[in-house]
């Protein structure tokens, strides 16, 4: 069922991803987080009640799950995002503790969890703290990181293959470093390109250079 979530976690990274960079609608997104988070809550639940999976995964499955459901309410309903803010900066730090406790055990979940916590982290800054200039970073990274820290190990944990080892995690955690770097880069060229389009801020000036 983790793997389920995880493949499903993909998506949904993905289409908020594009949902932020203004790529389709956040009401189209929301659809999903809800239907997506919705279900990994019910599988969370199933887990516990079958006492098959580790509390870890299970609490990992609620994680992810809560902050779909969240998301979805948020930009079906107008909450203002704040509040959402600082859900994601509480999930970010459980999430670093997640990495360490998966650290002895299944190093390339930790990175994984490691990489989650940085996504959550930014959605903190922009959405509790105010910082609506990393919106284009987090676009791309959840465009860039959705794929290859969820899709990818989802259907290598569905096939029985899941990678183990540090080697696989160190590998794992310079892939991620290098697309967090991509997206910071992409962000940056849709910055300046979205400043040539408009290099004068709303205001006085502006109105002087219309007149002029």
């Amino acid at each position: 069922m983790a793997y389920l979530c995880l493949l499903l976690s993909g998506a949904v990274l993905l289409v908020n991803g594009l949902a932020t960079l203004n790529r389709l609608p956040w009401r189209d997104a929301a659809i999903l987080n809800l239907v997506v988070g919705a279900l990994q809550l019910l599988l969370g639940l199933m887990s516990l009640a079958g006492g098959a999976a580790q509390l870890l995964t299970v609490a990992g499955m609620f994680l992810f799950g809560l902050t779909y459901v969240y998301v979805g309410l948020d930009a079906l309903l107008h909450l203002g995002s704040k509040g959402l803010g600082w859900f994601c900066g509480m999930v970010a730090g459980l999430g670093l503790l997640l990495a360490a406790a998966w650290l002895g055990t299944d190093p390339l979940l930790a990175v994984l969890w490691l990489a989650w916590a940085v996504l959550w982290a930014a959605l903190f800054g922009s959405l509790a703290l105010g910082r609506r200039r990393m919106d284009p970073f987090i676009g791309w990274s959840l465009v860039l990181a959705g794929p290859v820290t969820a899709t990818g190990p989802a259907f290598l944990g569905l096939a029985g293959n899941w990678p183990a080892g540090p080697e696989v995690a160190w590998a794992a955690a310079a892939a991620v470093a290098g697309l967090f770097c991509a997206a910071q880069l992409l962000a940056r060229r849709e910055t300046l390109a979205a400043h040539r389009a408009n290099p004068l801020p709303p205001g006085p000036a502006a109105g002087r250079a219309t007149l002029s």
